[in-house]
């Protein structure tokens, strides 16, 4: 009995960091893999690094898209497009 008490601290402090810290990375790499998945063509969207553009063309061979930016034309990882930005520029405006 005394051998499960030393250790209860141990399983305590597991527990915890399960479900504040392993738990929820575990729901947002969900979310965003569904999120990159979901994408299509035409979709406004932000990048990690901050650039702005509209899909052109999806890739499911390599997971990349292609970028239309005032630039120009340019290939990114999906992985790369950030979930929260482009959720909040897809967002109808509301009036205030």
């Amino acid at each position: 009995m005394e051998g499960l008490t030393s250790f209860l601290p141990f399983i305590a402090i597991f527990a915890v960091m399960y479900f504040f810290m392993i738990a929820p990375q575990m729901k947002r790499a969900k979310q965003e893999k569904k999120f990159a998945s979901a994408l299509k063509r035409g979709d406004k969207i932000i990048t990690k690094s901050g650039m702005h553009g509209k899909i052109l063309d999806l890739n499911d061979k390599d997971n990349s898209c292609v970028i239309e930016t005032l630039a120009g034309k340019i290939k990114f990882d999906r992985s790369a497009i950030s979930m929260e930005m482009s959720k909040k520029l897809n967002a109808p405006e509301t009036k205030k």
